[in-house]
């Protein structure tokens, strides 16, 4: 009995080492925590640990979508969230990522649309974006997005930094700059409703600042993957009218040398859940596995395929 007890001790011991050995550790590049990246891959960390307990999956707050594509393909991430313009820009080897292509890069699916939000608050003397001459705009982070965002539409108002006073802030430094009179302007660039502007919302009258048919025109033209959009009414307090603007796609990226089984089951943990990544944040319910290749500016890892061809 005593020998059977052994036995069964190292056997036991035997199967926890090797389920430890094969535990793949998953760092999900999200966001900055009042953004609507980090929430998304929160929940998306969470789901995918429960439907392949293989992963041990965790989301990792950052600098958003350059930052995400820079470290995915060092390794340090596995899976990251980005733009889909921004995508286009690293695999092509154009724009901030002149001379530095990513071609490894490869798609796991769209998301949601990523609203372009130019934000002031009633008490500034910012009226329309042929304003901002001269003011203190919170641009994104470094390495954001939104940061391309930002000098992309200055450029089209025929303005650059120097004519302005950039501040590279997350959102949530942005809402707090908003709200302590330290900023004039943020540019956001989320899904919406986004956290970090109905916290200034809560305190101050904030105003979105709408852009104008001509110069979304205009943007388009140069950069294809920015479309019309309308922020809906009563999105955020007081908000009593939609308001024009652009957007962009959120998508998900891995790196081409993924083992395909590894993001066949992400890819399918994350499109068969979407319930709950609604709840996680409210951009979740645009999430579904029918539009998860509308925008996508790249191919798809063949992982993600098998799982979209499947009926």
């Amino acid at each position: 009995m005593k020998k059977l007890l052994v036995i069964l001790i190292v056997l036991l011991a035997a199967a926890l080492t090797v389920s430890a050995q094969d535990r793949i550790f998953v760092n999900i590049g999200t966001g900055g925590t009042a953004g609507t990246y980090y929430p998304l891959g929160g929940a998306m960390a969470d789901i995918i640990s429960k439907a392949a307990p293989y992963i041990n999956a965790t989301a990792v707050s950052t600098g958003a979508s350059v930052a995400n594509v820079n470290k995915l393909v060092e390794g340090e991430f596995q899976l990251a969230f980005c733009q889909n313009d921004v995508t286009y820009y690293a695999y092509n080897g154009i724009e901030m990522f002149k001379d530095n292509a990513k071609p490894n890069l490869r798609g796991v699916g769209t998301l949601y649309a990523e609203t372009i939000q130019i934000v002031t608050v009633a008490s500034s003397n910012v009226k329309s974006l042929a304003d901002l001459r001269g003011k203190r705009i919170a641009v994104g982070a470094a390495g954001s997005g939104t940061e391309v965002n930002c000098r992309q539409i200055l450029e089209a108002l025929g303005l650059t930094y120097k004519d302005v006073t950039p501040q590279y802030l997350s959102f949530a430094e942005a809402a707090n700059g908003l709200r302590d009179g330290n900023v004039d302007v943020a540019v956001v660039t989320a899904g919406v409703p986004t956290a970090a502007i109905r916290d200034v919302a809560s305190q101050k009258d904030v105003i979105i600042l709408p852009v104008s048919t001509v110069l979304a025109d205009k943007l388009i033209a140069k950069y294809p993957f920015y479309t019309k959009v309308a922020i809906p009414k009563d999105t955020y307090p007081k908000q009593r009218a939609d308001v024009q603007t652009l957007a962009v796609k959120a998508m998900l990226l891995v790196d081409a040398s993924a083992e395909d089984s590894l993001v066949y089951d992400m890819t399918k943990a994350i499109y068969t859940n979407t319930d709950r990544l609604a709840m996680a944040h409210a951009q979740g319910a645009n999430i579904r596995k029918a539009s998860a290749q509308e925008g996508m500016p790249i191919p798809l890892h063949p992982g993600a395929e098998k799982f979209f061809k499947e009926k």
